[in-house]
């Protein structure tokens, strides 16, 4: 408001200014007339640096309201009355996004609302140290490998179905980002629901999948917990040093390492060690990632694993196990009516080596993302064993493939 009256009040000084000239104009001579518009030039030009110098702070200063609306079709080779039906449409979330700063403290939020439940992905305040550092104080992301994300489809990957991409935790943050180092340093007191003894309606209720129980043996696969517990007191270290090599190429190589505890209200009952290496490449249009990850959770008592929680549901993960992740896509811009960018790609995840479990959960999503104005679409081919959302559970034991085939539509404004 501030900047646009200032630029309303120079518009006007000039005009006032120049139809003077032309009042007076019968009784100058033209030298008179030339020095007295180069004059209203002059202060016109000053008046319009003192705005530009003052417009960027100005601009800054405020919340940006955005968000999305996403809805979808879904067909499934595992669920008998989707495929007689010929797949179903229904609608995915509604979310809002808040960004932008006041003063010198920065605010970012996002929040989802589902059919079936409603979750914080992220809300945190911050403040920038230099050009390079800011710190995060709130709800924030744990950073941890390939980052944002360590895939390009509406699933992520298998990852984030055992809390290792994108994953969110009260505590705070401190990141780095310059030409040639990425570097995040985090402690999280506990999730974002409060740890074991949080006060929320429903502890399934969550963005990313979390720790809140021990699987004991003898109980099924999602029963809800009878032995409590959360993750508490985690300290999490992020460096990937990146190198340009010029005509549009760039390199990334990066080590994570988180290191907590886990907790059921009263007393510790185990801690966890998750580390991870990866790599980025991009070439032109060309973008690839690679990770290795290992996470093992030293609990106290005999178990099956341990029982994460989101999206509505209880499932089981095994206590320790590995992962890795190859994806490959490119990007092509195009002219197809609205459609102005197509993303294709195929993402790889396999989780291996899982305490007390024989089979591999492995996915495989063959895709394309279209970039439509304010609408982006996942068309997705997603085949995958063990696998949530695809007919199975991480500790599952098949060894057979489930088929998905999902388009989702969001609107981001």
């Amino acid at each position: 408001m501030v900047y646009s009256n200032v630029c309303k009040g120079v518009t006007a000084l000039v005009v006032l200014g120049l139809s003077a000239a032309t009042a007076n104009a019968q009784d100058l001579s033209l030298d008179e007339l030339r020095q007295q518009i180069e004059r209203i030039s002059a202060e016109n030009q000053e008046l319009q640096e003192k705005v530009d110098s003052i417009a960027p702070e100005m601009d800054a200063d405020g919340i940006s309201l955005g968000g999305a609306v996403r809805w979808q079709y879904v067909w499934t080779d595992y669920g008998e009355g989707n495929k007689d039906r010929g797949g179903d449409i229904d609608f995915d979330i509604f979310r809002l996004d808040l960004d932008g700063k006041m003063g010198d403290v920065i605010l970012s939020a996002q929040y989802r609302w589902f059919e079936y439940m409603e979750a914080l992905r992220h809300a945190y305040a911050g403040y920038n140290f230099g050009e390079d550092w800011q710190a995060q104080v709130g709800i924030v992301i744990q950073p941890f490998g390939v980052m944002p994300y360590n895939s390009h489809n509406y699933f992520f990957s298998s990852n984030f179905y055992i809390g290792l991409e994108d994953n969110n935790g009260a505590g705070v943050r401190f990141t780095k980002r310059s030409d040639d180092w990425d570097l995040d340093f985090a402690y999280i007191l506990n999730d974002e629901l409060g740890g074991a003894d949080g006060a929320v309606r429903n502890k399934t209720a969550r963005y990313n999948y979390d720790v809140t129980g021990i699987r004991l043996p003898g109980e099924g696969v999602y029963d809800a917990p009878t032995q409590l517990a959360a993750e508490n007191n985690t300290l999490m270290v992020r460096a990937a040093r990146k190198w340009d090599l010029g005509e549009d190429r760039m390199f990334e190589l990066g080590g994570s390492l988180q290191a907590g505890d886990f907790h059921d209200g009263m007393n510790s009952v185990g801690d966890r060690r998750n580390y991870g290496i990866h790599a980025v490449y991009q070439t032109g249009p060309w973008e690839f990632h690679g990770q290795f990850a290992t996470y093992d959770y030293d609990l106290d008592m005999a178990n099956e694993g341990v029982i994460v929680a989101a999206y509505g549901y209880q499932d089981t993960i095994a206590s320790s196990a590995d992962s890795y992740t190859a994806n490959v896509a490119y990007s092509k811009p195009v002219s197809i009516g609205p459609i102005t960018n197509l993303t294709f790609y195929n993402n790889y995840s396999q989780i291996t080596n899982k305490t007390g479990y024989e089979e591999d959960t492995v996915m495989n999503v063959l895709g394309v993302a279209v970039t439509s104005g304010g609408l982006y679409t996942y068309v997705d081919l997603v085949t995958a064993k063990n696998q949530p959302f695809i007919g199975g559970t991480m500790v599952g034991e098949s060894d057979s493939y489930n088929t998905r085939f999902n388009i989702n539509f969001g609107y981001y404004f």
